[in-house]
């Protein structure tokens, strides 16, 4: 069985922590054992109850200590858990900084609390084909830029795409095999099917197209966009991404 995931949220927003309790009341996995509405005393809990706890929900903007206090603390402490970011905000500094003090996720208010569920499950189940970890900057960027894309989060397309990213970015010999080898990985993560990862990936692509950032798209598959249909195929826009990442990666961790 499954080990149990013992959550402390900490958010200076009265309802979200409500919601979070109220969905996770149910939950066979997830015990949310601490919630706060401000910086300090969410702080002094994570400090003095180091083992009571396995994840954060953290917000950025808090009053009395505000997130990023809270994850240097943690950091400088060498506390190590689970931590997914929840802000407003996406900005570049935020974003940044937070890949810098071990945060494992940043994800955008207003949440989908079935989808927040879904990455903590991840965090805690992944497989080693999975095992993000030491890429935890890659992957903000990653996620960050399907945003800019115009790709939204609660689409199953949006995980596959990201993870997709993530293999070739970490892979040398999967470049040219995203059918072969990319799909069927995916598919046995998600416990579903290579044609429907597909066919996912196609869906997330089409509405980037429809709603995403025109120039960014120019600059990103100016020479891998297949004109006929005015975008990449699936293959050009998972591979074109992981190269850019590999290009600009010491740039990125740095």
């Amino acid at each position: 069985m499954n080990k149990e995931i013992r959550v402390v949220a900490i958010d200076d927003n009265e309802a979200v922590l409500s919601s979070v309790k109220k969905h996770f009341k149910s939950s066979e996995r997830v015990n949310v054992v601490a919630v706060f509405n401000n910086g300090l005393d969410g702080l002094n809990y994570l400090m003095q109850n180091i083992n009571d706890y396995d994840l954060v929900l953290l917000d950025i903007l808090l009053s009395q200590v505000d997130g990023i206090k809270i994850l240097e603390d943690l950091k400088n402490n060498n506390i190590e858990k689970k931590i997914i970011v929840l802000s407003s905000y996406k900005d570049d500094y935020s974003i940044r900084k937070v890949q810098t003090l071990n945060a494992d996720y940043y994800m955008l208010k207003p949440i989908d609390l079935s989808i927040l569920e879904s990455r903590m499950l991840e965090l805690f189940d992944q497989t080693s084909e999975f095992k993000f970890k030491e890429n935890v900057n890659i992957e903000v960027e990653v996620s960050s830029l399907l945003h800019d894309l115009g790709i939204p989060s609660h689409v199953r397309g949006y995980r596959y795409i990201r993870d997709g990213i993530m293999l070739l970015y970490e892979s040398t010999s999967m470049v040219n095999l995203v059918t072969k080898d990319i799909y069927p990985i995916i598919a046995q993560k998600y416990d579903t099917t290579t044609t429907r990862v597909e066919r996912a990936i196609r869906h997330a692509i089409e509405i980037s197209w429809m709603r995403g950032d025109i120039k960014l798209m120019e600059e990103l598959f100016g020479n891998s966009i297949d004109f006929d249909r005015s975008r990449p195929t699936n293959s050009e826009f998972l591979t074109t991404i992981a190269d850019k990442f590999k290009l600009y990666s010491k740039e990125l961790i740095g």
